[in-house]
């Protein structure tokens, strides 16, 4: 691999820069990504128990030792309950944007590196074919070695972009749908929470 790095020539160097800013972005997201999945059941059933029990403040509290976008959700919610029922799913519908937005942050990047990469490895294979051709063209002859090494050296940047490009859309497209999943739980506890706060106001 070191051995066809080297022979791709100056333009592998642009690629594995890329390479590595992706790879940067995707480690930040896999890391911020697991830490936002939480047990919503368990969850759901906590902050229900602490309502029906020592009220919001206690429900509040399990918020804060709670990480993730949905306890924020929650909590945003919760600490608006003084206002109304109206002002609570105001304020959950305004924290739950606030937090996709953070969860789909730096997706922008993968994405550009995914484009960029491919782009990279052809920009090298012409840069790499107007030269083989001007070898022939001063050596004044079609020698099949000389071609076939000028054509060898401009595609390995297509192939190494082209690995970049789905290294990169592979863990972009986990990422999304980690993200859907996550959304969805936040939906459904967002729910259950303004069905328990209806619940309440009418006993």
């Amino acid at each position: 691999m070191v051995d066809f790095f080297i022979r791709g020539g100056g333009f592998m160097w642009p690629i594995l820069v890329v390479f590595i800013i992706g790879l940067m972005f995707a480690l930040e997201r896999f890391i911020t990504l697991m830490r936002a999945s939480i047990n919503t059941r368990k969850f759901n059933a906590k902050i229900a128990e602490a309502l029906r029990g020592k009220g919001v403040d206690e429900a509040i509290i399990v918020c804060q030792n709670t990480r993730g976008p949905i306890a924020n959700v929650i909590q945003a919610g919760l600490t608006r309950m003084h206002r109304g029922l109206d002002a609570v799913e105001k304020s959950v519908i305004t924290a739950g944007t606030i937090e996709m937005a953070f969860l789909e942050r730096n997706l922008v990047w993968l994405a550009t590196v995914v484009s960029v990469a491919p782009m990279l490895g052809f920009l090298g294979t012409v840069y790499g074919m107007v030269g083989a051709f001007d070898a022939i063209a001063k050596a004044n002859d079609i020698s099949p070695s000389l071609v076939a090494g000028g054509i060898s050296e401009a595609l390995l940047t297509t192939m190494f972009g082209l690995i970049v490009a789905i290294i990169i859309q592979f863990s972009h497209n986990f990422f999304v749908a980690r993200i859907d999943k996550i959304v969805s739980d936040m939906e459904e506890s967002t729910q259950e929470f303004v069905d328990l706060l209806v619940e309440k106001s009418t006993e």
